[in-house]
């Protein structure tokens, strides 16, 4: 099984997560999105036509997007399950994992600041204003839902769930980004809570074969 991966990317960053939770060895293939690995080749090709990262290849099986490969790696790892079985469960753990991964990432990742610099041509200020205006519109959404429903000291009880793998890679980004998260008491003491996880430690960004310093 290969994982193809950008150290910095906060999709891949949750299947790096889910792997390790799973104990599922795999090959890191490193896809450098700065520089438009991705939209180039073999990878556009025949291994992620969507021209994204992560991708998960296994045999001749190729699957893109962070929320179906952890579908799939449930099916086919099913311990530990990280989106539960029982219907409500399974409905909080997904409603917080959509809203970071629809309503924050997309607003943040890499290519839509990459138009704000080369197309719309705005300064470094409003980019970082940018930045923070949508990680505290998600986020505050994200600490309503955990403290209306969730329960310690994980997002949503005693085990890591699909909910944790998206949680952790945002606030990491945002706070290498600058963002000021005092405001998310909740979010931060499961993202500290993670920190020592060993799964979640061996995910980071800084230990993966391609990082770079900034």
């Amino acid at each position: 099984m290969q994982l193809h991966s950008f150290f910095n990317s906060s999709t891949s960053y949750r299947i790096r997560i889910a792997l390790a939770l799973k104990r599922v060895p795999f090959d890191y293939v490193p896809v450098n999105i700065r520089t438009g690995e991705h939209r180039k080749g073999t990878y556009l090709d025949a291994v992620n036509p969507s021209a994204t990262v992560p991708a998960l290849t296994d045999c001749d099986f190729s699957l893109g997007q962070s929320l179906a490969i952890v579908d799939w790696l449930d099916a086919r790892y099913p311990e530990p399950q990280l989106i539960p079985a029982e219907s409500e469960h399974r409905a909080r753990v997904l409603e917080l994992s959509y809203l970071i991964s629809c309503d924050i990432h997309p607003l943040n990742n890499l290519r839509v600041l990459k138009y704000l610099d080369t197309v719309l041509k705005v300064t470094p200020e409003q980019k970082s204003e940018w930045y923070k205006y949508w990680v505290t519109e998600g986020m505050s959404g994200v600490e309503r839902l955990l403290s209306k429903y969730g329960s310690r000291p994980w997002c949503f009880g005693e085990q890591p769930t699909l909910a944790d793998c998206c949680l952790v890679p945002q606030i990491a980004n945002a706070l290498r980004m600058g963002c000021n998260l005092d405001a998310y008491p909740l979010s931060m003491a499961v993202y500290r809570h993670a920190s020592s996880h060993p799964a979640f430690d061996a995910a980071q960004p800084a230990l993966q074969p391609d990082f770079v310093s900034p």
